[in-house]
């Protein structure tokens, strides 16, 4: 019946669809032009790429702009962008590697693992062949001026960027904006003497890292590295360069990216309905072959404000394929379907319900202090029914998470931290007996009460998520606990979660190796304008996340993430209720070779890689 429903749902938005020229313009294209359904409210206006996290903007940036490097958490590597080579050092500054040319984590141990320094040396070389999209070689002046303005907060005007460089030991005042102390070095900027020659000036840099395992991977695989030539004159203290109410010139450079990545913005084709990215010819990585690194020479997005309305093109033929995961109430639409596939990926991402236990004085309620109790928190913990919450609002389509926020199928999952197993009947009855003991009155709905006033939570949420806290409203009706729906809004972090101004939240986790030592930090630590938005604040988990920083034994480290697991878990503060499959759609009548990856939809660059030409071979 639900299946049913949904479908001439669809039809009826469907047939109120138009097609405009637009849209049409795929059907008779030739040409190695990839068009991209995007779902969203409007498109970027502004491509300076640490401006926006939202939709489209971060995938834009991420394809005319570079990182260093690629991390390959399965394989435990990382592989060449910018940078063609990195290396540890010792204290002799010679390469802390394997035979096989891997880092020697054992070796990196037994040097810096004691107390007489407080940082790591490494050593990059750029590709000598990565230039700008205007012709302009990227140099290592390019990668000072980049990490030298992220960690520099009255020039770059943005709280992001310090947390990507806070491993960096390059560090600034942010009150007065001075250098404190430098930590990335190259032939103009080289006060300790590293051995770089004049003939590899352009190519050679150091960076002073902490004595962090994981600190090298947000510096080499998310800051996206920026054209010096570009940036430089038009910033200062009262122009920083992510800017609200930018000069004449920072709007310029903001509307015409020059960037160092694989394609390059195409300004007169792109506007409100469209992004229009070329190939670079000029491109420094290529295939293995020795051929293009990506096969297609123009991608198009389209923007859709209707997921329906994008699901429709993609059936017509409007469209190549869908940026965005699809209900799998609407995998049978695609299923079978000729010259249509549909893709599954595992995610990466746990839902989770948020609780603020430690709002600031100004926003303390008497709901807020409630959830302060431990016993509270359990109990509606105890109460969540995943499986339930996969079944009705995935349609089946993903998997539990433990209370310890890490996937059962990760090496560094602890069973002991999954504290939630038992059958629900008894954990229901085990979350009863726990609030009887607290709030044993009843109002005639079955909600408790507290000094007559009803036990009732808001909870934070966007139009798509009321399903899920519809079905939560259910489960922690059995335990006497009311949620209610509270919208919030198309700017939430600062208006509301920063502030500490919520009862609940849904949020969206996801650890792995290579984030933890910074989202540890972020969730469970760090108390201004981060990720820990119910401001936890444990002894327990502080010192635990500084041990697992502060080893460079690899098994130790994993040892700890494993104990911090079980305090996470304990805590009941983000409470996990799915992880949910991506499910995503393609056309191949034009191009073959899509290729499924975890926590991305079709369109990802492996896909990218991988496409071929159907038509003309």
């Amino acid at each position: 019946m639900k299946k049913t429903k949904l479908l001439l749902i669809l039809l009826l938005v469907l047939s109120l669809s138009g097609c405009g020229g637009q849209e049409a313009a795929r059907r008779g294209d030739d040409s190695l032009t990839l068009y991209i359904g995007e779902v969203g409210a409007a498109f970027p206006v502004s491509y300076m790429p640490w401006q926006s996290r939202d939709g489209v903007a971060p995938l834009i940036s991420s394809m005319v702009y570079s990182t260093l490097l690629d991390y390959d958490e399965t394989e435990d590597v990382f592989r060449p962008k910018l940078a063609s080579s990195f290396a540890y050092l010792d204290q002799d500054l010679r390469p802390i590697e394997t035979e096989d040319g891997k880092v020697d984590y054992d070796r990196l141990e037994e040097i810096y693992g004691g107390n007489d320094t407080a940082f790591i040396p490494t050593r990059f070389e750029l590709n000598p062949d990565a230039s700008w999209s205007d012709g302009v070689p990227v140099t290592a002046e390019d990668v000072y001026f980049t990490f030298d303005l992220a960690a520099c907060q009255k020039l770059s005007n943005h709280a992001g960027a310090l947390v990507w460089v806070n491993d960096l030991l390059h560090k600034y005042d942010n009150n007065t904006g001075r250098l404190r102390r430098q930590g990335i070095f190259t032939y103009d900027h080289n006060p300790k003497g590293y051995p770089i020659a004049e003939y590899e000036k352009d190519r050679v840099f150091y960076l002073e890292i902490s004595k962090v395992l994981g600190a090298i991977t947000p510096l080499v695989s998310t800051v996206l590295i920026l054209p010096r030539h570009i940036w430089s004159d038009i910033i200062s203290f009262d122009n920083p360069i992510n800017n609200t109410d930018p000069s004449p010139a920072l709007g310029e450079a903001y509307r015409n990216p020059v960037g160092c990545g694989a394609f390059t913005l195409d300004t007169a084709q792109t506007n409100g309905q469209e992004i229009v990215l070329r190939r670079r010819e000029d491109y420094y990585l290529t295939a293995e072959d020795g051929g293009p690194l990506y096969r297609v020479d123009t991608l198009r997005f389209i923007l859709y404000q209707d997921v329906n309305v994008a699901i429709y093109a993609l059936k017509k033929g409007h469209i190549d394929v869908l940026d965005c995961g699809i209900s799998a109430n609407y995998a049978s639409l695609f299923e079978g379907q000729k010259d249509i596939c549909l893709l599954r990926s595992p995610g990466v991402y746990s839902q989770c319900l948020v609780l603020n236990l430690n709002a600031p004085s100004d926003r303390r309620t008497a709901a807020r202090d409630r959830l302060s109790d431990p016993r509270l928190r359990r109990a509606v913990a105890l109460a969540i029914d995943q499986e339930a919450l996969i079944s009705s609002v995935l349609n089946g389509a993903g998997k539990r998470m433990p209370a310890g926020l890490l996937a059962e199928d990760s090496e560094l999952y602890n069973p002991e931290a999954d504290l939630y197993t038992a059958p629900l009947e008894e954990r229901v009855r085990e979350a009863n007996a726990i609030l009887d003991e607290i709030w044993p009155e009843r109002d005639r709905e079955g909600y408790r009460t507290d000094g007559g006033s009803r036990l009732s939570f808001q909870v934070l949420g966007s139009p798509g998520e009321q399903e899920t806290i519809a079905c939560l409203q259910v489960q922690l009706q059995k335990i006497g606990v009311e949620l209610r729906f509270a919208p919030k809004g198309s700017s939430p972090e600062n208006t509301y979660l920063y502030a500490g101004n919520f009862d609940m939240t849904l949020q969206g986790v996801v650890f792995s190796l290579s984030n933890i030592d910074i989202m540890y930090n972020s969730h469970f630590v760090n108390l201004n304008r981060s990720s820990n938005y119910g401001r936890l604040s444990d002894p327990a988990i502080t010192a635990g996340i500084g041990a697992m920083r502060a080893t460079l034994n690899r098994n130790t480290k994993f040892e700890l993430i494993r104990e911090l697991e079980t305090y996470i878990a304990q805590s009941c503060y983000k409470l996990p209720l799915y992880c949910q499959d991506v499910l995503s759609v393609a056309r191949t009548d034009r191009f073959s070779g899509w290729q499924a990856e975890n926590g991305a939809t079709a369109f990802n660059p492996e896909s990218l890689k991988n496409l071929r030409w159907e038509k003309g071979e």
